[in-house]
């Protein structure tokens, strides 16, 4: 397996458990609480989804052959919420933006790697238009996750390893990939 292969391979889980942490914390927040900003500076989660969606659309849409700041996309407007802002849509979007994600991963090859894309006019390598957008939409998906588990308070249900359970955890990693007793 080479090296670009491993990368595109990790790349793809990466994203699949970043996309699976977020929709565990959407799942659990209320149609209130999927809208509530808590200081008219910060952002809901709605528009932190609203923007990814508008991020992951721009720069996944025809990754290898256009520039990842589609002309048609109004970042701006991504942080407003608007007088018909609608959970239900904001989610499709979201749904669309991931798909969109997955189907140009999926269609990258070892050898495009190297190749050179640009987001707002400046050159990337894939691999650094990946990683970019990688860590870009892991900033989000943090600050979704926070902002429902602050929400959530005593009603969260964790998504990673409860408070006061690491060591079981540990213990049941290591049995789980122990080398089998001869």
């Amino acid at each position: 397996m080479t090296l670009a292969t491993h990368y595109l391979e990790e790349v793809r889980r990466q994203m699949h458990g970043y996309k699976r942490l977020a929709d565990g914390a959407l799942a659990q927040v209320t149609e209130e609480e999927f809208f509530r900003e808590l200081d008219p500076e910060s952002n809901s989660i709605a528009i932190v989804v609203k923007h990814m969606a508008g991020n992951m659309r721009s720069r996944f849409t025809n990754f290898l052959t256009t520039d990842g700041e589609k002309p048609d996309r109004n970042r701006d407007q991504e942080f407003e919420l608007g007088a018909d802002a609608d959970r239900k849509a904001f989610l499709q979007s979201w749904e669309q933006g991931w798909k969109t994600v997955f189907d140009t991963l999926d269609a990258l090859k070892p050898e495009d790697v190297e190749r050179t894309v640009t987001i707002r006019s400046e050159p990337h390598t894939v691999l650094q238009a990946v990683n970019r957008a990688l860590a870009h939409l892991a900033y989000h998906v943090g600050q979704i996750v926070y902002l429902a588990k602050y929400f959530r308070s005593e009603n969260w249900k964790t998504l990673s390893v409860p408070r006061g359970k690491t060591e079981e955890f540990n213990a049941k990693m290591r049995e789980k990939h122990s080398e089998p007793k001869v």
